[in-house]
């Protein structure tokens, strides 16, 4: 037997026994890399992260699974500087080598805190916290959403101050969690119900103190979205007054507790008693005094003129009542006048038309014993009686004769 023969073994044997190799180093399983990131590809749909990791010398591919990639807070750019955590090993397939990154944390800044100021750039340049935006408290709410845990200290204090500050107000809650997985996607529903159901004049937004972790999930991009487009003004209180989230900026007002959300969200009821008291005061002083003036100025016009003789009124009434009958009067007879003399020229045009006026001239009617006017002698016979009518009376006669 040789046993100087050359061994051959295929492609896919050689990777494996590399990946054996690579996997057997401890120094390579959990091995932290820093490095610039280059072609960073994304795929939505899988979830899961590729990319290069390089420096000055050299470069490295690179993956990130879905399970892990979910974890990242900040949104990955090409040119980021990144510290990764993970193993290396092969990629048989392709013939390469390449780390699997669990974990990946920005260089130089948190992860929270670059992912906080991405986000609040993105929202700012679409003018999610633009104030022309921003919606007015109303004065004095009927109710007041709350949006909080049923369980944390918040809530109390808020219901006590409402109370206390403003009883007419009725407190309307809605109970979710406001930290760890999920806790955003509550509080968008909650948001989503009271503007469906219209059952609140403004809401309350917010949770007590804690620490970044605690209040990531008001840093939450759909939620910023779903408090800008409320049509319900919402008042955001989240941790103490030195925490900001981006809730904070995308609320119509920021409130540094939630104790002090309460007393932003409604007014103080003995300060607006004061107020309506020093308003029925000012009234009553300016009505008595309007109403001074005007019975001076009533008694003033009471003793002169019409008031202190109201004869002196009825005299001018009968003059002008004078005056309009006179008026009166005169057109009735200028009217009469000139129908006298329409009805006279029109009396003497009857009167030259009239028949009689013709009898007059020696002219004379005839007509048949029938009545019927005779105008030729063609209606005629002898011995018919007729009846002439002259200007003075009538004559019976017998034709005798026609000619």
């Amino acid at each position: 037997m040789n046993y100087n023969a050359p061994l051959i073994i295929s492609v896919g044997q050689l990777n494996r026994y590399v990946k054996s190799v690579l996997d057997a180093d401890e120094n390579l399983y959990n091995l932290y890399l820093v490095g610039e990131i280059s072609n960073f590809t994304d795929h939505y749909k899988s979830g899961h992260f590729y990319f290069s990791l390089k420096d000055e010398d050299a470069q490295i591919k690179a993956v990130m699974f879905r399970n892990n990639a979910s974890r990242v807070r900040f949104h990955i750019e090409n040119g980021m500087r990144v510290i990764v955590r993970g193993r290396v090993s092969m990629y048989e397939a392709a013939g390469q080598y390449q780390i699997f990154v669990d974990d990946m944390q920005p260089d130089g800044v948190g992860a929270l805190n670059l992912a906080f100021k991405q986000l609040k750039e993105k929202l700012q340049k679409e003018g999610i916290f633009d104030p022309a935006h921003k919606k007015a408290i109303p004065k004095m709410p009927r109710r007041v959403g709350v949006i909080t845990s049923a369980t944390g200290a918040a809530v109390q204090d808020i219901l006590n101050i409402l109370g206390r500050r403003f009883p007419l107000a009725e407190a309307v809650l809605a109970p979710v969690l406001v930290q760890g997985e999920g806790a955003h996607e509550q509080m968008i529903q909650a948001l989503k119900d009271f503007n469906r159901t219209k059952c609140a004049d403004v809401l309350i937004i917010g949770r007590g103190g804690g620490s970044t972790e605690d209040l990531w999930e008001f840093n939450n991009e759909q939620l910023a979205r779903a408090i800008y487009t409320s049509e319900i003004p919402v008042i955001s209180a989240v941790g103490h007054e030195t925490d900001f989230t981006i809730c904070d900026f995308a609320a119509d007002l920021r409130a540094p507790t939630p104790s002090a959300a309460a007393e932003l969200a409604v007014p103080d009821a003995s300060k607006v008693q004061s107020y309506l008291k020093t308003l029925q005061t000012r009234l009553y002083r300016e009505v008595s005094g309007k109403l001074s003036e005007e019975r001076y100025r009533l008694s003033r016009m009471t003793e002169k003129g019409v008031f202190a003789t109201p004869a002196l009124y009825f005299d001018n009434l009968r003059m002008r009542l004078m005056s309009t009958t006179n008026r009166f009067y005169s057109i009735q007879q200028r009217t009469l006048q000139e129908e006298r003399l329409r009805l006279r020229e029109n009396a003497s045009k009857l009167q030259s038309l009239s028949p009689l006026s013709v009898l007059a001239r020696g002219y004379s009617v005839t007509s048949d014993a029938t009545g019927k006017i005779v105008k030729s002698k063609t209606q005629l016979s002898v011995g018919d009686d007729v009846e002439i009518r002259l200007a003075d009376g009538k004559a019976r006669c017998s034709v005798k004769e026609i000619v």
